[in-house]
């Protein structure tokens, strides 16, 4: 396989990836494309990447996705240094709000 053909097939994916307009049309596409242990692990790959942008420690994302502390450092690393599709596309959770703040509700 060459460079040349290997960056046409990654554009035809590209493309192909661009068309997708609901959740049924990436679902329908990843259960072809990818077996279900691949799809898998990118969703628990996604999940750990906000969970890394909520500010949780490596022990608390592993003991929740079950990643190994490895995959959780690389994914933690393209969460601060790589491309931007993390932070583009994944939205962490706000924080819980705290009892007894100021500001917060009464009871009456």
């Amino acid at each position: 396989m060459t460079d040349d053909f290997m960056h046409h097939c990654e554009d035809e994916l590209y493309g192909i990836l661009l068309k997708l307009q609901t959740k049924e049309d990436c679902k329908a596409l990843l259960e072809d494309l990818c077996t279900y242990k691949e799809v898998e692990n990118m969703a628990m790959r996604a999940h750990a990447a906000k969970l890394c942008m909520e500010g949780k420690t490596y022990t608390e994302i592993t003991k929740e996705t079950k990643l190994s502390s490895t995959t959780i450092s690389r994914i933690a690393k393209c969460v601060s240094h790589g491309s931007g599709g993390y932070r583009a596309f994944i939205t962490p959770d706000a924080p819980e709000a705290e009892t007894g703040e100021e500001g917060g509700s009464e009871e009456e």
